[in-house]
């Protein structure tokens, strides 16, 4: 284990008043206030009585008066020349006096709404059926660490100033050569915008490109990340949700419902969560909107590289480049605590996505920009795909049994697809799947419920099953215990009919 440095630093003391003496006296009560505040712990080390007078430059005797009425009063304690530190007595500092009633803290609804998210997107645990966890075969092999080393030597310990807000230009580069191939994007580096993840991509876009008043389509059922930035941002009233069928987003539905939206929030490529593609026709007649109403794309490609058989779906950027804000992130197909990400944008918005972020962290963090740079340009990201495509496809089928083996299929069934990193188990009407999700994590499995997903109170019931890497006795053992719960919850169900 790494030795600590021995420096030793306590909280400001304030100001000493020279000017009416006692200096000592003031010193030691300043310091037990900051004993009973807090803000100095039992067992913690203050400074030398030196090092204290040096700071504060008063004379040495000064600070050890303080120190000494302190340890007779028993705030302190002496060590010898292991020093002087808080005394371990005071097991909880001597609370500060206070006047007055104490007041809960304000709240609205504002509040209890970001409240709410963090709840829901708070740490996940890696138990089945979490989304985006990629454990052994679905993680990246050692070759990242490596390269992580190999990149690292050859910079600066800790390089200095401020990056470009762009990101670095290396993994920009990279980001261009690896969509033209993969995902049929046409674009120059000068387009992409490097985020911490979709996320902050979908918030950059409504910053950018909505202003207030300005209607937006969004898919229903939709992604609640997109939902909740919109709310948050004045939107709610303006958020018109379309519904998705087995062709994606149904444009004809939106045209005449609000054909003067000025931006479309899609998932085309594998719609969340549902699973579907936008079929061509569709992709044809949301562009052609957003041409002739001068409206924008924002282009979610969830998943959209993990296809298990054939090709992946091109993107629709690759179709209109100048109406298409592209989003896509390298979090989900490698590691989630990555938080790297991109927005490709056509280039009369660049300088204004640059700007919006530069509000938001001023630049991506750029400690593993290079190495991404360097795992995409020496090949290793199509070859962690391509083996990872098998790897869910495998998963993928042991969910299917699993789903076979311990639910009736009047009580609950799976929604075909062919591609990503989750699965939607739809649950028989009157189900719960609030309360099913609730229940299950008490039996040690996640799954997120889908009716939330969609708008107003009365979603349809089911559950998202992240397929991640679990072995498949882990799965099927999950399978049995959330099985158990679905039943129970269909019990409770009937019995409230």
């Amino acid at each position: 284990m790494a030795r600590k440095a021995n420096v030793v630093d306590i909280p400001s003391l304030g100001t000493l008043d020279r000017s009416s003496g006692q200096l000592g006296r003031q010193l030691a009560q300043a310091l037990r206030a900051a004993i009973r505040r807090g803000d100095l712990k039992p067992g913690e080390a203050l400074p030398s009585t030196r090092m204290l007078a040096r700071s504060l430059m008063i004379a040495r005797g000064t600070a050890i008066e303080a120190f000494e009425q302190l340890t007779a009063e028993g705030f302190l304690e002496s060590r010898g020349r292991a020093g002087t530190r808080v005394a371990h007595s005071l097991e909880e500092p001597p609370a500060a006096h206070t006047t007055g009633v104490a007041r809960p803290a304000a709240s609205s609804a504002r509040i209890e709404r970001f409240a709410q998210l963090a709840r829901r997107f708070g740490e996940v645990p890696q138990v089945p059926f979490a989304v985006s966890v990629p454990l052994g075969k679905a993680a990246p092999d050692d070759i990242w660490r490596r390269l992580g080393n190999r990149v690292r030597a050859r910079g600066p310990g800790a390089p200095a100033g401020y990056g470009d807000p762009l990101g670095e230009i290396e993994l920009r580069e990279a980001v261009v050569d690896y969509v033209r191939k993969s995902r049929s994007v046409r674009c120059e580096a000068s387009q992409v915008i490097i985020t911490s993840g979709t996320q902050q991509g979908l918030y950059l876009a409504c910053q950018v490109l909505l202003d207030i008043g300005d209607f937006a389509w969004v898919e229903d059922p939709a992604y609640r990340g997109i939902t909740a930035i919109l709310e948050s941002a004045g939107h709610s009233g303006q958020m018109v949700r379309v519904p998705v069928d087995a062709e994606g987003m149904d444009v004809e539905h939106a045209v005449a419902t609000c054909p003067h939206a000025r931006a479309a929030f899609v998932t085309s490529s594998h719609q969340y969560p549902l699973g579907m593609p936008m079929s061509m026709t569709r992709r044809e007649a949301l562009l052609s909107w957003a041409r002739t109403h001068n409206a924008w794309v924002i282009e979610d490609d969830y998943d959209g590289e993990l296809r298990y058989a054939g090709h992946p779906f091109p993107s629709l950027q690759g179709l209109d480049p100048e109406r298409v804000i592209y989003l896509g992130t390298f979090s989900k197909i490698l590691f989630p605590s990555l938080r790297l990400g991109y927005a490709i944008v056509p280039p009369d918005l660049v300088d204004a996505f640059c700007g919006a972020r530069v509000l938001m962290d001023r630049h991506p963090a750029n400690a593993d920009q290079q190495v991404l740079a360097a795992f995409i340009n020496e090949g290793h990201l199509d070859r962690h795909i391509r083996r990872i495509r098998g790897v869910y496809a495998t998963i993928h089928r042991q969910v299917n049994e699993a789903v076979a083996r311990w639910l009736e299929p009047e009580l609950a069934w799976l929604q075909p697809t062919d591609q990503g990193m989750h699965l939607v188990l739809w649950l028989a009407a009157g189900i719960d799947d609030r309360q099913v999700a609730d229940q299950a994590a008490e039996a040690g499995v996640v799954v997120r419920a889908v009716s939330p997903m969609y708008a107003g109170p009365h979603g349809r019931p089911g559950l998202v099953l992240g397929l991640g890497g679990f072995s498949g006795e882990a799965i099927d053992a999950a399978m049995q215990r959330l099985a158990r719960v679905i039943e129970s919850a269909s019990v409770q169900a009937s019995a409230c009919r």
